[in-house]
């Protein structure tokens, strides 16, 4: 219900221009995509499984019936019994032709666990069928990753172009003047003109991108994003180097389930007990001197106990059990040691990011003392429009790369956050 709630809440501030952050479009992307309909199946499948496994506990019922004729029954005439009973005393006859309908209800008493250990496997089976789910679905952050930060990138990349136009404008009207006054040449103006219909050409290039970027998150998250939707900058974060993947905990059920089946061996070489009541119908009945058609019947308690589950195959079972547990633990041991990998190189990645940018200021800082110089000595006609523009220019570069380093650190970290599962 909460989660529902947050989508709804989400949605609508995505339509009337509200915040929209990295977290929320994580949060989106996983409750829209189409996968996600695997954990109602995968949960009613174990459900059903599992109600099944206990039907096991319930009184079992079964009817059967047959109809024999067979070459031989016993003759008490040709027995001992014949030879001393008076020959005008007719003996009792067993048909030939034998009739049976039997109902029988078995219960179980004792099972050795068997059906216990049924359920837990199911159980078992189903969340290793989830967190292979989600194990897919913690995939879609590294795609939201890359339309997000791209989005950054643009928004940043637009309000640097805004400044760099802004001083080529101030150029413009210092130009305008200079030729009022007869101090600069007209081509000296229409160059800087010419660089005017440059960034405002870069403009359009970015808010094109910026809707292709906005289009594909909208797709992925299905919300309808505009350009009115504002996408909140993510914060920097601190790197942890634990790591707590979806990943772990899928190998942590992949070895409970062979803990599980070893339980379930067990269960083999354990007796069953269950009682019985058997109703019949038929002739003859237990009382076979009696050949007519009469009901009877039988009641007890029944033994099971498979003995050969001891010698044949148990053994070999429990060793095929603990190889698969290693295999689980090999794959587990090879992810974290790639993952390590990963993030070593994406710590690295940070902190070349975090040079980079202490480098940018400085250059910037430069770059801007440069500029504002050409600025004042384009004013005084020292300089052409074509040498303000190169430092202007300069500046513009400058700031472009602290502005791609910045989104480069912050997608750095946000990946090493994604790749630990922090």
């Amino acid at each position: 219900m909460l989660i529902g709630l947050l989508t709804i809440s989400v949605g609508l501030m995505a339509q009337v221009g509200q915040s929209l952050t990295i977290e929320d479009c994580y949060t989106l992307a996983k409750q829209n995509y189409p996968l996600i309909k695997q954990r109602a199946l995968i949960q009613k499948t174990s459900a059903y499984s599992v109600e099944n496994a206990a039907k096991g506990y319930l009184p079992q019922l079964t009817l059967s019936g047959q109809a024999t004729y067979q070459n031989q029954t016993v003759d008490f005439s040709e027995s001992a019994l014949g030879a001393v009973i008076p020959p005008n005393i007719a003996l009792p006859k067993i048909s030939k032709d034998q009739y049976k309908v039997t109902g029988q209800v078995d219960q179980l008493i004792y099972d050795g666990g068997a059906i216990r250990y049924t359920q837990e496997a199911r159980r078992t089976d189903a969340a290793i069928q989830e967190q292979n789910l989600e194990v897919s679905l913690y995939a879609l952050r590294e795609r939201v990753n890359q339309l997000f930060f791209g989005i950054a990138l643009i928004d940043e990349q637009l309000k640097q172009t805004d400044l760099r136009k802004a001083d080529i404008q101030s150029g413009v009207d210092k130009t305008q003047g200079a030729l009022t006054n007869g101090t600069a040449f007209r081509s000296s103006l229409n160059e800087l003109k010419a660089e005017l219909i440059r960034a405002d050409q870069a403009t359009t290039e970015l808010k094109a991108s910026r809707r292709a970027y906005v289009t594909m998150l909208g797709a992925l998250i299905n919300q309808p994003l505009n350009d009115s939707t504002v996408f909140v900058r993510p914060q920097p974060i601190t790197l942890s180097a634990q790591v707590n993947r979806p990943e772990l905990t899928l190998y942590e059920n992949q070895k409970r389930i062979y803990d599980v089946q070893e339980k379930q061996l067990q269960t083999a070489y354990r007796p069953k007990v269950s009682a019985f009541f058997q109703e019949n119908y038929g002739r003859p009945t237990f009382n076979f001197i009696n050949n007519t058609f009469d009901f009877f019947w039988i009641g007890g308690i029944r033994l099971n106990w498979a003995l050969s589950s001891f010698y044949t195959t148990h053994r070999n079972d429990v060793q095929l059990l603990a190889i698969n547990r290693q295999n689980v633990d090999i794959q587990r041991e090879t992810f974290l040691f790639n993952t390590n990998l990963s993030m070593a190189q994406q710590s690295s990645d940070v902190q070349k990011y975090q040079d980079l940018i202490a480098q940018d200021n400085q250059i910037i800082d430069l770059r801007a003392s440069v500029k504002n110089s050409a600025n004042a000595q384009l004013q005084n006609g020292v300089i052409t429009s074509h040498d303000y523009i190169n430092q202007v220019n300069a500046e513009n570069e400058a700031r472009q790369n602290l502005i791609l380093h910045q989104i480069q650190l912050l997608r750095a970290q946000y990946t090493h956050k994604n790749t630990s599962g922090n």
